[in-house]
């Protein structure tokens, strides 16, 4: 295990900087997930932290030594990527113990870890099997095996589920929990699913154009977001947004056919509310205290149906969940009811005034 320190990390590609100036303790044992949207860095900043790039700027330590210069192969780091990278002319064990037969390692060294490690993933049935010969969930099962194996002090994941199917995500999600457990090694994992990080990890690091917006535990990022970027980014379906309108007196405003008390202590001028999908409910068109609308689709997803509401008078849409049996139809005059103690406060330039604090809606 070890604990990971990155300061002020900066990377440029030519005069494009990719990284702005990353801070961030990973501490001993800890899963750590970075998620943002596509492009945002994460990936690149695995691979500065795995030595497959060269820093910029900055310092990197490893359990306080430095290691911005130390090679790939001498920071006790083991990555797993995207694709499997298999070997297909070699068979599981092969694959899984090549490191350790090109380090010099003896054999049957190689061929205990390898079958420890087989048995924890339950693949020790295969070990004489080639890749072709195995489903896409256990050839990421080798892939992460041959990292287990090599006893690294940090584990690197660069989106390793996302050439699976749904269901196998699923499994090889409980997978990885169940090795978090077990090992207790710090790991780090990039992913775009947010629902790999809010399950997974301890804490998540989300990043946005090469900076880093907020750092917390999964419940802190979706209660507490810091800004609208990570209000909208963390939580499916996202967000509802809604713009303030006119002041009606002392922090009262406008919505589209309500007003919105807000709390008086906020530290600058509100522009915006947020209102999570889970946090709305559908009442009768013109119910008190109730925004007008009409719905314009719904997803019935079983346990669950979202339906979009265009609100009247207004170009916002609102995003209602739902039980999984309630049925409402395309077209349909309907009230949205806003649960006032579950509005999150939002400024002109996207910072959080307030989240989920009492405030008070009233019908205009």
């Amino acid at each position: 295990m070890a604990k990971l320190e990155l300061k002020d990390i900066r990377k440029s590609f030519g005069s494009a900087e990719v990284l702005k100036g990353i801070d961030l303790t990973v501490e001993d044992g800890e899963f750590v997930a970075f998620v943002g949207p596509s492009g945002c860095g994460k990936s690149t900043l695995l691979r500065l932290i795995c030595g497959l790039d060269e820093i910029t700027s900055g310092k990197m330590a490893i359990d306080g030594e430095l290691v911005n210069d130390v090679p790939p192969a001498k920071r006790g780091i083991a990555m797993v990527f995207q694709s499997y990278a298999l070997y297909p002319h070699m068979t599981v064990a092969e694959n899984m113990g090549y490191a350790l037969r090109l380090a010099g390692t003896p054999k049957p060294e190689i061929d205990a870890r390898v079958g420890q490690a087989a048995k924890k993933l339950r693949i020790d049935t295969y070990l004489e099997r080639k890749p072709r010969q195995l489903s896409g969930g256990q050839r990421q099962r080798v892939a992460i095996g041959r990292a287990i194996v090599r006893e690294p002090r940090i584990f690197l994941f660069d989106e390793p589920l996302s050439n699976l199917d749904a269901s196998l995500r699923v499994e090889m999600r409980i997978e990885i929990a169940r090795m978090k457990d077990t090992l207790g090694t710090t790991m780090v994992y990039v992913t775009h699913d947010q629902i790999e990080a809010m399950t997974l990890a301890d804490k998540i690091v989300v990043l946005n154009s090469g900076r880093v917006e907020q750092i917390g535990s999964p419940l802190d990022l979706y209660n507490k977001p810091v800004n609208r970027f990570v209000a909208g980014f963390i939580g499916s379906p996202r967000m509802n947004f809604l713009k303030l309108g006119a002041r009606k007196g002392e922090g009262a405003f406008t919505v589209p056919g309500c007003e919105v008390r807000l709390p008086r202590n906020l530290s600058s001028a509100p522009a915006e509310i947020g209102i999570r999908p889970e946090h709305v409910e559908l009442v009768s068109h013109g119910a008190p205290d109730s925004l007008a609308g009409t719905v314009t689709m719904t997803e019935h997803l079983g346990s669950d149906t979202y339906a979009y509401v265009a609100l009247e008078g207004s170009e916002e849409m609102v995003v209602v969940r739902l039980s999984g049996d309630r049925a409402v139809k395309r077209g349909e005059p309907i009230g949205v009811h806003v649960d006032p103690a579950m509005i999150h406060v939002f400024s002109a330039d996207g910072l959080s005034l307030a989240s989920a604090r009492p405030v008070a809606l009233e019908a205009a």
